[in-house]
């Protein structure tokens, strides 16, 4: 059931591929090993059952005692250093291109220079220019911040679950936890990387333009009881689209930032209205107390009612 099952074969052998190219270049690393991997098995399960076959036990027959065998234990630790050496090299060759991130293609979006953060240079594009996103795992979601580069956070547009970007941009992520281990993953974008609650870590990746979709995942580390509700989801878009969601965004939050204002001064209104009311009954309160006082009401004893009203009859 699990084989017949398509999203948990992946793409069998390697993780996902297809939407970065640092997820290209990992779904190749694990080909290459996993490739290097199958001739070390052909070669010996090959042998072994070579070994079976040719030498196994016939009647009569009287096993040949050795010590050693020189150019068979060269051999096998001279192939092993080769192994070692090919993986490491195609490594060590991949591996920049998986961590560092690669500037935005000409057509992608033009990054605003506000949004550039104060970042490390080394996590940014050799041209220095990424758009930054702040992603923020808690229990039990992922919470996307845009920041523009002022001092003013409450301005800053905010998504939850879903992660919109245009395609053709570099894309680098601060990534991090308000409470417990989390680990973002989306496989077709990237390596995983751990959300941990005091340190940020740091990812990149560039969806090439004309892949324009959404690209679905989930935390990758047991984080509570409704772990497997954390998912994460990312939508590529057109730099013209995400000009237009982002714009809108920003509308958004100025509508809600004028009603809050409009809503206090309301508020701030109404308590100025409230205080002479208040003073005008503590007024009339004093008038009353300072002239004739009221009699006090007549109580009425039912009971004694009734027996007048016999003794009358």
């Amino acid at each position: 059931m699990l084989t017949l099952a398509g999203p948990a074969q992946a793409a069998f052998w390697a993780p996902e591929s297809g939407g970065s190219p640092n997820a290209d270049r990992i779904h190749t690393l694990y080909t290459v090993v996993f490739a290097v991997g199958v001739v070390i098995f052909v070669l010996v399960f090959g042998a072994l059952v070579y070994a079976l076959v040719k030498f196994r036990a016939r009647p009569g027959a009287v096993a040949e005692q050795l010590h050693g065998n020189t150019r068979l234990e060269i051999g096998w630790t001279a192939g092993a250093a080769a192994i070692v050496l090919v993986l490491g090299v195609v490594t060590f060759a991949l591996l920049p291109g998986i961590r560092n991130p690669e500037n935005s293609d000409p057509a992608g979006w033009p990054i605003p220079a506000s949004f550039q953060t104060a970042k490390d240079p080394g996590l940014l594009p050799p041209d220095g220019k990424s758009l930054n996103i702040d992603v923020n795992g808690q229990q039990y979601a992922w919470r996307f911040v845009y920041p523009d580069g002022d001092d003013d956070r409450t301005n800053n547009v905010v998504a939850v679950e879903e992660m919109v970007v245009p395609t053709g941009t570099a894309i680098t992520l601060d990534v991090r936890s308000s409470d417990v281990g989390h680990a973002w993953w989306i496989p077709k974008l990237g390596g995983k990387v751990d959300a941990l609650p005091g340190y940020t870590n740091h990812t990149w990746f560039k969806v090439p333009l004309g892949k324009e979709g959404v690209y679905t995942g989930q935390c990758a580390e047991l984080c509570g009881r409704n772990h497997a509700n954390m998912t994460a989801r990312v939508r590529a878009v057109t730099p013209d689209e995400f000009t237009a969601w982002l714009a809108q965004q920003k509308a958004d939050l100025e509508a809600a930032a004028q009603g809050a204002e409009a809503y206090r001064a309301e508020q701030q209104r109404q308590d100025q209205e409230a205080v002479p009311d208040s003073a005008d009954g503590a007024a009339t309160g004093e008038a009353g107390t300072s002239g004739d006082a009221p009699a006090p009401p007549t109580t009425t004893n039912p009971e004694a009612t009734a027996d007048d009203a016999a003794s009358q009859r």
